[in-house]
């Protein structure tokens, strides 16, 4: 019975060790352009298509993208390896818990 117990706990804190890290939403965005990879057009939105490959993505508000993420058209894709949420700057600073990457904010882990 310990044996089964320490395994319980183990799997329980890999678990919320996974869940504490803020991946970037999967969620229709606004259409810019063309969709990003893994999103189709809906009207004026691009949504995430329901293959399983979709990473979650914003919109690309200068030349380059945040800290973990990759270009692709008018959007930055989160790349697989990336854990954090990111959002567009707004003025020159970032809210509390999370940090400047360039024209956007990355939450800090």
């Amino acid at each position: 019975m310990p044996h089964i117990a320490s395994l319980l706990l183990l799997s329980t804190s890999t678990f919320l060790s996974v869940v504490a890290f803020a991946q970037q939403p999967i969620r229709p965005l606004p259409k810019v352009g063309s969709c990003p990879l893994g999103y189709y057009s809906s009207g004026n939105y691009c949504v995430p298509s329901s293959s399983g490959n979709t990473r979650g993505a914003i919109e690309k508000s200068s030349s380059s993208c945040p800290l973990g993420f990759y270009s692709s058209g008018n959007y930055c894709l989160s790349s697989p390896s990336n854990e954090r949420e990111a959002i567009q700057k707004t003025g020159n600073s970032c809210p509390l818990g999370w940090f400047s990457s360039g024209s956007y904010c990355l939450k800090s882990r």
